[in-house]
This record gives structure tokens, sequence and C-alpha cells, in this order.
């Protein structure tokens, strides 16, 4: 049998205090193992932007749940035509509305209407968008045609346009109730998508393999293995979903379908102001610098929770 060595070949070994195990040679064993959420959580605590608009949510919830830690003046209770459109003055620092009332009052008591819109429509996005989502993913067949086929008549719809008309029709029953679900009911189907292409990605996963190997029901391995798995993206995509829903209700309130002038709103505060624009901007301008503020820091709360939950994004970073 032929040799692959030669009888006068030397061989060297060089001894083991010359060659050190170096840090690629280690198996690094201690250390908590990590996940997408730990991963991300570490991602987001760099991300000035996080903090910046985690600040800002959390003053428009206190704001919004605590109005009268801000304010003393009541916002209807208290409006003189004689300070029609008046300057600021000791006690009201934003100056009057054309009926005399405060706009800093009527801002800080708006918020609550606003956000409270916003959460209402988000949980109702998020319910209906998970469950048909999530059983036209995982189950697929005639399911996942039916609800599909569903969610693109819905999808067909603008919801705007939706809203306007359900609004209009039932315009003595409008409430802050009725304007969410007229907003909601036409507004899930973007998330439905998204989180059925994750499931779809997700059930072929090997744990939901195993799991179906050890007997266990599909509708358990979908609530307990399969959805915690999936809901990253619907996560990021219901943030955003909330700063649309503040900007929907400020849009129907404007075109005069949305809530009663009587409620305190941004939107009702900004189309009473319209009119006013040249003469007195400051009763246009300072209730939409606070919708644009609240907006603006659920946009960029989504944007950063985005990047975070995808690895490639950190990666490029």
């Amino acid at each position: 049998m032929p040799s692959n060595t030669r009888p006068d070949q030397q061989h060297f070994v060089a001894p083991l205090e010359e060659t050190p195990l170096v840090a690629i040679d280690k198996v690094k064993a201690e250390g908590k193992p990590t996940n997408l959420w730990t991963d991300a959580w570490r991602d987001l605590k760099g991300r000035p932007m996080f903090w910046i608009s985690a600040v800002l949510i959390l003053i428009v919830v206190v704001v919004a749940l605590f109005p009268g830690l801000f304010t003393q003046v009541p916002p209807n209770n208290n409006c003189q035509l004689a300070n029609s459109n008046g300057a600021p003055t000791d006690g009201h620092p934003l100056g009057f509305t054309k009926q005399g009332c405060d706009i800093y009052s009527r801002i800080i008591h708006g918020t609550s209407t606003s956000l409270a819109v916003g959460l209402i429509v988000t949980f109702i996005i998020a319910v209906l968008g998970i469950a048909f989502g999530a059983f036209a993913g995982f189950y697929g067949g005639w399911v996942d045609s039916v609800l599909s086929r569903l969610g693109d008549i819905f999808f067909s719809i603008p919801y705007i346009l939706a809203a306007v008309v359900i609004m209009s029709v039932l315009s003595q029953y409008a409430n802050v109730w009725v304007i969410s679900l007229a907003i909601g009911i036409f507004a899930w189907p973007a998330t439905a998508r998204v989180l059925r292409a994750e499931i779809l990605r997700v059930k072929n996963a090997d744990f939901v393999m195993a799991a179906t190997a050890l007997g266990v029901s599909r509708f358990r391995i979908l609530l307990r293995h399969v959805l915690p798995n999936s809901l990253a993206p619907v996560i990021v995509i219901t943030t955003i979903s909330l700063a649309s829903a503040i900007v929907a209700e400020a849009t129907l309130s404007f075109l005069g379908v949305g809530l009663p002038s009587t409620t305190m709103s941004w939107g009702n505060d900004i189309s009473a102001a319209q009119f006013d624009l040249r003469t007195a901007p400051q009763t246009l301008i300072l209730p939409s610098i606070a919708l644009s503020i609240t907006v603006l820091s659920f946009i960029m709360l989504g944007e950063v929770v985005r990047d975070a939950l995808d690895p490639k994004a950190r990666a490029r970073r």
C-alpha cells in the first residue's frame, strides 16, 4: 500500500506553549442565550430615536389620562367672545379661539379623544387582522381562499372613504366608539396580509414539525408555537396603524363627518380654525402641531422597532 510520505521526510510539531488557543478556538459557554426579542431590546436601548419617541408618547399618554395636571381652565365653559382670537395672556399661554376659548386647554383636553380613537381602532385592527391572517396562513386550502378573498374585498375599499359614508349615515350617533368602528372595520386587511405571509414562513419550521410529530393539535400549535413567532411584523404595523388612526379621526372631523363639534378633538379645532388662517393662524397651527408631534412619535417608534426586529437591518448599521 503506497505511503503518502517519504521515509526520510521529517515532521515537526510545535510545543503547546508556543501555540496557545486563540479566541476563535474557544467555545463561549457563559452568558444567557439570546433570542429575537432580547437582541431587539439591546438594539433599541442604543437608538436615540427610540428614547425620543418613547418619551413623547409617554407625555401624550399622561396628558390624555390626567389633563387636570396641565391646566385648570375649562375648555368650553369659560369661553368669552371678548377674547375672540386674542393673544396670549396670563393663564392662557397660547391665546384664544374665535369663540374666545383657551387654545391650550382645548389642546390638552383634546388629547384624550384623539388617543382613545387611535387605541380603539388599533385594537380592532389587531383582533381582525390577527384572526384572519393566522387562520388563512396556517390552515391554507379553502380556508385561505375564502379569508383571503374577503380580505381583498375590504382592502379594495379605502377606509377613509368607507368611514365618511358610515359617519354620514350614522351622524346622529357619532361618538368615539362609532368613529373607531367606522375606521377599524375597513383598515385591518393590511395587518392580515402581513401576518399571513409571516405564518406561511414560520409554519414550516422544525419546531412546528416536532410538535406535529408529538401529536399536538393544529390549533394548539398555531396558538403556542406559530403565532408567537410571527407577531414581530404585526407589532410594527400596529404601531404605525395607531398613528394612521389618529390622522383618520382628525381628517373625518375636519371634513365635518367625524365627532360632533361639541367634542374636544384636534380635528374639530383645526376645522373650526380653517377660515381664520390669515387673521389668527395660531388657532389652526397649534392644534396641528400637537397632532403632528403625536403622529410622528408613533411613526418613529414603529420605524425603530421595525429595524430592531430585523436582523439584516441591525447588521447593516
